[in-house]
Formats: C-alpha cells, structure tokens, sequence
C-alpha cells in the first residue's frame, strides 16, 4: 500500500504540474476571472474542473467556477451523478436538458451529425457564458486533441490549424481556454480513475466510430514504430518555418 500511495502521488503532482505550466505559459487565468466550464461528464473535462476547483485553494489569486451540462438528449442519465459532484463542491452549476444529439443524428443529417452537435453544444455555451457574465469559457482538449484536431484538418479540409490553448473570441469580450492542454490522454484517464471522479460514456450512438477515433488509431501504430511521434508532431506546431512552406511563395492554384 505504500507503495500505491507514492504512484498516487506521483500522478497527481504530475497533473498539477502540467496544467499549472500551461496556465502561466499561456496566461490563461488571471484574478477576478469568471469562469464557465464546459462539463460533458466524460473523463477530461471532469478532471479539468476537479483540477481548476482544487487549485483555488493553493493559489494567490481569485477566480469562480461556474460548471455547465448541456445534456444532448442521448438518454445516458448523468445529470444527476453531475449534479452531485457540483453540489459536494459547493460550485454554482447549470445542467440544460437538449435534443441536440438526436436532431444532429436525425435522417435529415446524416452525413455530418458530430459538426451539427459540436456546433450547437458550443453556442449554447457561449449563450450561457454571457447570460452568467463569465469572461472566459475553460474546455476539457488535451495534447491529444490538438495533435489529433491538426491531422484532421490536414486531412479533411487541407488546411493546417488545430485548437489553440488560448483564444480570444467576440472582439475580446470571451476567452476560450483549454488548461489541459499539455497533458496526454492517457495520463488524465488514469487520474481520474484514481481519483474516482465519476465519468462515463455520452450515450452518443457513433462514439467511437468518427474520424477523430481513426487519426487516433493511425499516430498509435506510427508511435509503436518511434515513441517519438506523437510529441514530435505536438512540438512541430511551435516550430513552423514559413520559408519552407507554400506560403513563402505566395497562393497559387493546384
């Protein structure tokens, strides 16, 4: 059991670690923010509000939390598993009950039903975001999600870009803010099983089954063949040579 105690303890300094550096490297809270967090129920946004809750106690500044659940209408009844998680921590929270999920899949729009739900979930939040009055809007994207996000869109829309882990919308008036945004993946499923944080799946009927689950499938084969990969990719988007790249020599049609 000691033993167990000293892992646990690694993992959480671990965590802690990461998500402090990316907030000053990136300045990503500062006092008196009011801050919406996005809440799925899954794994990384749960760990981001467990993380950015805790930390209030540990640092010199002042900010609030406000958690949200827009609940897609999926029928996973984990409104009120979340209900209880915000209510031990005595958060001010706000769970909205949708159809979001099942209009997005409905026979109407088959051929892109994750853009569709993506796309209204995030209006929603930025709705509520200004309803509360929060300035910034904090999301659970993680390392991999923005290496994935960047093979995506180099994929299936020819074009390099990729979440930013700060991001300044409405001429200034709302941040979006992704904290996690130097930890893997695999380091926060882990976390937060330790931590016996309560997530669990969407109830989304092509989980696991989009594109995203397929680039994700690639970089694990390639990273069985050089461990290096997937950081190597991650550290590339800090490190674009414009002299090396189309743009050096102006558009030109293909």
């Amino acid at each position: 059991m000691p033993y167990a105690g000293l892992v646990m303890a690694y993992w959480e300094k671990e965590i802690r670690s990461l998500m402090g550096k990316a907030i000053h490297r990136y300045g990503l809270i500062q006092d008196g923010d009011r801050i919406l967090v996005g809440v799925s129920g899954g794994k990384d946004s749960l760990t981001l509000l467990h993380l950015l809750h805790e930390r209030r106690k540990r640092v010199p500044i002042d900010y609030e939390l406000i958690p949200i659940h827009i609940d897609p209408g999926f029928g996973s009844s984990r409104q009120e598993l979340l209900r209880e998680f915000f209510e031990a921590r005595g958060l001010p929270y706000r769970i909205e009950q949708t159809q979001i999920g099942r209009l997005a899949h409905s026979p109407e729009n088959r051929e892109n039903p994750c853009f569709l739900c993506s796309w209204e979930r995030r209006k929603r939040i930025f709705q509520m975001a200004h309803r509360l009055n929060c300035n910034k809007i904090a999301l659970g994207h993680h390392k991999d999600d923005i290496i994935e996000t960047l093979l995506l869109n180099i994929f299936y829309s020819a074009e390099i870009s990729t979440m930013l882990p700060v991001q300044t919308m409405f001429k200034g008036k709302m941040t979006l803010i992704r904290p996690l945004a130097l930890i893997e993946e695999r380091k926060i499923e882990r976390f937060a099983r330790e931590m016996g944080l309560p997530f669990g799946p969407s109830g989304c009927p092509i989980a696991g089954k989009t594109k995203r689950k397929e680039i994700k499938e690639l970089i694990a084969v390639l990273e069985k063949r050089n461990y290096r990969v997937k950081g190597n990719i991650f550290r590339s988007l800090s490190n674009i040579k414009l002299d090396y790249t189309l743009m050096k020599i102006g558009k030109r049609e293909t």
